[in-house]
């Protein structure tokens, strides 16, 4: 049996480091974003390079959802990057397929980092409310949800992926803690606009972000975003 695990995550989150050190498991196949073109089709939403991710994936949701999320796999792993605000106008019950991790980080953080490619970041943009809502679906359920809290696995990345790794029930491999710099082939066509960083790592490193306060006009964002990060961040992995 195949495990799908989908990681909901909001944009400038690591998600992409995420997604690599998975992609470096000898188990695991991974993909970047198959629901991007259907988000942007259904909102209307500018984003830089949007009519490239039109041209490179299905818009059809439903489809992606159907034809690779729930589709056949080779791997007996596959791990599926997705962004948390992409999830609308589908139906959701494939979730219940999968294994849902949320990724979260300081909201201050991303909205500082999107409002460089995206001048008019707004609330939805960030993920999180759409976090929040799968939070309330996944504890409604009974189960425990598993959110990782970028800030923790780049301080201390094996001890957090011990535990994830643990959470799904599939082996720990060191290969996870790097990989090699550069593109990989499974990079969505958006990478050059928002994977330099990425591309110039080979493991997870813990920078150190600005701390200088926001534009004023991005203060009403951080003000509904922040109680949104906090109730995420309760249920994050923590090491010991």
């Amino acid at each position: 049996m195949t495990l799908r695990l989908n990681c909901w995550s909001g944009p400038r989150n690591i998600s992409t480091a995420l997604m690599y050190s998975f992609r470096q498991r000898s188990d695991t196949t991974v993909f970047d974003e198959p629901i991007y073109a259907h988000y942007l089709r259904v909102t209307g939403r500018e984003h830089p390079g949007d009519e490239e991710v039109m041209a490179s994936q299905d818009p059809d949701g439903e489809a992606v959802v159907r034809e690779v999320i729930l589709g056949p796999h080779d791997s007996p792993v596959v791990f599926f990057k997705l962004m948390c605000h992409h999830l609308v106008d589908l139906d959701r019950s494939f979730l219940g397929s999968c294994r849902n991790i949320l990724l979260i980080r300081e909201p201050r953080h991303v909205i500082r980092s999107l409002y460089a490619n995206l001048p008019d970041v707004c609330l939805g943009d960030t993920g999180l409310e759409g976090q929040v809502d799968l939070l309330d679906s996944i504890l409604a359920e009974g189960d425990k949800p598993i959110v990782i809290d970028s800030a923790v696995l780049l301080a201390d990345p094996e001890p957090v992926l011990l535990e994830l790794c643990r959470r799904l029930g599939i082996p720990f491999e060191a290969a996870m803690l790097s990989w090699p710099p550069g593109p990989k082939p499974e990079d969505g066509v958006w990478a050059e606009h928002w994977y330099a960083n990425t591309h110039r790592s080979t493991g997870f490193e813990a920078g150190l972000p600005s701390d200088d306060p926001l534009p004023d006009e991005l203060s009403q964002v951080l003000e509904a975003a922040q109680p949104l990060y906090d109730r995420l961040a309760g249920y994050a992995i923590r090491p010991a």
